[in-house]
């Protein structure tokens, strides 16, 4: 049984749809882990510890934040910079403030500038790694504590790095399955915290 080339054509459409579709799926995940690994764009690492070696010369961390649109949380940094020695660990941090009458459950994504700063500037302990759920009325303070790797010193580009700016973006994300279940075991009845 011949194909008509009608029918040929419409499937071949219908697989080249299928194919972008599936890229376009794939391409988020692919560029988060691309940037993971390169430190492209600003993507910071990940440490137990900070470095035993501390350098001399200092460099100034900024702080920013910012928020999807849709995102109705309050959000901002509690201080707007800091100095510290290369290789030295510091602890910034950064206030969420939920003023709906619902849960809200966020997710932060985070990168520094300049660009190639970002694959020596490491955090060990950062409010990003998880997910956040707020509470009606709840306020809280997250911690981030991180350093700046002493080998910034000897890259070609970032060596010349006198200032980073550490950027956050919360974006709202569906809430928890276990956080959905105590609510419904609740009635979704929540009492707001007392601030």
């Amino acid at each position: 049984m011949a194909i008509d080339p009608k029918q040929k054509t419409v499937f071949q459409l219908v697989g080249v749809v299928a194919l972008m579709g599936g890229l376009a799926w794939a391409s988020v995940p692919f560029y988060d882990w691309f940037c993971r690994v390169t430190g492209f764009g600003g993507t910071t690492n990940v440490a137990e510890v900070a470095p035993e070696q501390i350098l001399e010369r200092e460099i100034k961390v900024k702080f920013d934040a910012s928020k999807a649109r849709d995102m109705p949380w309050e959000f901002k940094p509690l201080q707007h910079e800091m100095t510290l020695r290369i290789g030295e660990e510091g602890l910034a941090f950064y206030e969420a403030y939920n003023p709906t009458d619902k849960p809200v459950a966020g997710q932060a994504s985070y990168n520094v500038t300049p660009y190639e700063a970002g694959g020596f500037f490491s955090k060990i302990e950062c409010f990003c790694f998880t997910e956040q759920v707020l509470m009606p009325g709840e306020r809280v303070t997250m911690p981030v504590s991180f350093f700046v790797d002493p080998e910034i010193v000897m890259d070609s580009d970032a060596k010349y790095t006198r200032s980073i700016t550490l950027s956050y973006t919360f974006y709202e994300i569906d809430l928890p399955e276990q956080e959905q279940a105590a609510l419904s075991t609740n009635n979704g009845a929540i009492n707001a915290p007392v601030n």
